[in-house]
């Protein structure tokens, strides 16, 4: 490092204006790159005092989360180094600089370390094989070419790669890596962060995202690398490259068409959907399928658009009520009922559909989906005959605990259990991977060869039929041959309910209320508190050491009667399986109300999860109100307490 930049840096850490932690990763980064981008960008944002910059880009290492790697590709400051000539939809030239971001620097790291744990395991069978990866994209700035970077990487280093040749979603790749027997797979996303943001999703063979001990094994192999060089292979031991296009596409529609549980009422119904892929990925899968089972689909032409600036919304997340307006405006225009919105890497959806009793659009939450979907799903299977009082028990309903318990009343009517897991998709995944293995060996050979029906004939009969999953987070599962949240067949499984209710003439509120009026209104909040940067890191692991160490004894005037530390390691499910260690604190009030807390695995956030229901058979607009009212009074008393704990 030059001495005048060094000595800079050390003065504005005796300043109090960047982090000892800072230095000692602005060192480690100049020391490990032959990037000339790097200390160019490092010079320039020193030289500009954007000491708070460069404390946000180097205060950490990026390490796996939930959702494997995420982080700025775009920095709040940009260097002129980065900036350069520019790139395509208006980004720099080059990803911003720093140990916390999303750039070739750290991707590469990524990208060898996976590799490297891989060729160890592969090898471990003595085959002799080369392991294949499988590699997608979204939108994003700089996606196809962390995706192109990390294909040349792959074979590089001995690996055959199956890349995708443009955007893809990301359970289509989940999907791929059953489909073609493959070790490993990578997505580079950021699901619906901001468009500064990017992130690698890493998967295993089985299509899940990487969980213990992989995870912890790849970490190892990404923290054991300390520069970005790395020696190509010789020519003739290198890997292969196969492009992943239309025809691959036509593979996971066709096995997307097998969840379908009645298809013959898109003939019956010719209700109308508005579909938007918010500029990502979406419309490569969920307009074919949509039109080829004979739903009458409209697509926004202004959001058909793949852009990674998402220029028509302020945030490319369907859980916002903004991100949805101009396909709200177009089902008015068109008298739709329906509004299906999937974030840019497609694994999210959010919906709006028409109030009965108002004739106006009303968002509806994930919660509210998801129960929406359950029901749909268990009424349509025994409605079938497909699961019965004789093999019920081999049914079951995977969510996650921060998921409305809503959920579990619908299966538990239907005769079918509910397994609540972690938050995280890849823990519904490991449930998948349990359920598959306990089939015999001898009748699962070809597992993943099989159709929908075959498999499912084999699970309900030795195993446990996984009838749908997901989360409050607007994440859906209705199949196993995808071990991720899949809005391409939430979408199917939405647009195949509604056209069922519209042949039965009523609509998606009228059937939640339905169901409330049955099981009883159930009520959920998801709050945050968003603390970034560097300090805002620390503020986050205070906080979520607060509770863990300082649990409430009473909230909002009412005891707590149980807590339960997720943090401990020593929590069992409903199947006996233990429950891996996390930091969560789910805590259950005398009155019937509860509440979870959790830090984001992937965002600069602590999320709260607060749930209240009312009594079966009550009136239902009088319960409505006395429930809102009460979990309003709960996240004031939560959120007070919060504050309180970080003054």
């Amino acid at each position: 490092m030059d001495s005048r930049l060094l000595s800079a840096l050390q003065q504005a850490v005796a300043e109090g204006k960047l982090l000892a932690a800072a230095v000692d990763n602005i060192c480690l980064l100049l020391e490990g790159t032959g990037d000339p981008v790097v200390p160019a960008a490092v010079q320039q944002l020193a030289e500009q005092g954007a000491w708070a910059e460069l404390n946000n880009r180097f205060y950490k290492t990026l390490a796996f989360g939930t959702g494997g790697l995420r982080g700025r590709t775009i920095g709040s400051v940009i260097a002129p180094a980065e900036a350069g000539e520019g790139g395509v939809n208006g980004r720099p030239q080059f990803p911003c600089v720093g140990t916390a971001c999303m750039n070739f620097f750290n991707v590469g790291r990524a990208m060898r370390g996976l590799i490297a744990y891989v060729r160890r395991f592969v090898e471990a069978e003595g085959s002799g094989r080369k392991p294949l990866i499988v590699i997608g994209h979204d939108t994003r700035h700089f996606s196809r070419d962390f995706a192109e970077f990390c294909a040349r990487i792959s074979t590089d280093l001995g690996c055959d790669c199956a890349l995708f040749d443009g955007p893809c979603s990301t359970p289509e790749v989940s999907f791929a890596i059953r489909e073609l027997n493959a070790d490993t797979g990578v997505v580079i996303t950021a699901s619906h962060n901001p468009a500064h943001d990017n992130g690698f999703k890493a998967y295993f063979n089985d299509g899940a995202q990487l969980v213990s001990p992989h995870d912890k094994a790849v970490i190892a192999e990404v923290n054991a690398l300390k520069t970005d060089a790395y020696e190509p292979l010789p020519a003739e031991q290198q890997g292969s490259l196969r492009v992943l296009g239309p025809d691959f596409d036509r593979i996971y529609i066709d096995r997307l068409k097998g969840v379908v549980l009645r298809p013959e009422v898109f003939g019956k119904a010719s209700a109308k959907v508005v579909y938007t892929n918010l500029h990502g990925t979406g419309k490569r899968c969920v307009v074919p399928i949509l039109q080829e089972v004979g739903c009458n689909v409209i697509t926004v032409p202004e959001q058909d658009v793949q852009d990674g600036r998402f220029p028509t919304v302020a945030s490319p997340n369907p859980e916002n009520a903004p991100a949805l307006d101009m396909a709200i405006r177009l089902a008015d225009a068109e008298q739709a009922d329906l509004v299906i919105a999937t974030d840019p890497d497609c694994d999210r959806m959010g919906i709006a559909v028409r109030d009965a009793a108002t004739g106006k659009m009303q968002l509806l939450t994930g919660n509210q989906t998801g129960c929406l979907l359950a029901w749909y799903r268990c009424k349509s299977l025994r409605d079938a005959g497909i699961v019965t009082d004789a093999n019920a028990e081999h049914a079951v309903m995977v969510k996650t605990f921060v998921t409305s318990p809503l959920q579990d009343a619908i299966a538990a009517h239907f005769g079918i259990a509910t397994v609540n897991v972690l938050t995280g998709f890849k823990y519904i995944a490991a449930k998948l991977g349990k359920y598959e293995r306990a089939i015999p060996a001898e009748l699962r050979g070809n597992y993943r060869c099989m159709d929908e029906a075959a498999t499912r004939a084999l699970r309900l009969q030795h195993s446990k039929y996984f009838v749908f999953g997901g989360e409050e987070s607007y994440g859906y599962l209705a199949q196993d041959f995808v071990r991720d949240k899949d809005a391409n067949v939430a979408a199917l499984c939405l647009a195949e309910m509604n056209a069922y209710l519209a042949s039965q003439g009523i609509g998606l509120t009228e059937c939640l209320d339905h169901i409330y009026s049955e099981l009883g209104f159930y009520k959920e909040l998801g709050k945050n508190i968003v603390m970034e940067g560097a300090d805002g890191a620390a503020k986050i692991a205070a906080l979520t050491r607060s509770y863990i160490e300082n649990p409430p004894t009473e909230t909002d005037g009412t005891p707590v009667t149980a807590v339960r530390d997720f943090s401990s390691g020593k929590l069992v499910d409903s199947e006996g399986d233990l429950i891996p260690a996390e930091k969560m604190l789910f805590i259950d009030l005398a009155d019937g109300r509860s509440f979870a807390v959790r830090p984001s695995g992937t965002e600069p956030k602590i999320k709260f999860y607060l749930f209240a229901h009312g009594e079966r058979g009550a009136e239902l607009a009088a319960s409505k109100a006395a429930v809102e009212a009460s979990i309003n009074a709960l996240w004031a008393a939560v959120e007070a307490d919060a504050h309180a704990r970080m003054a």
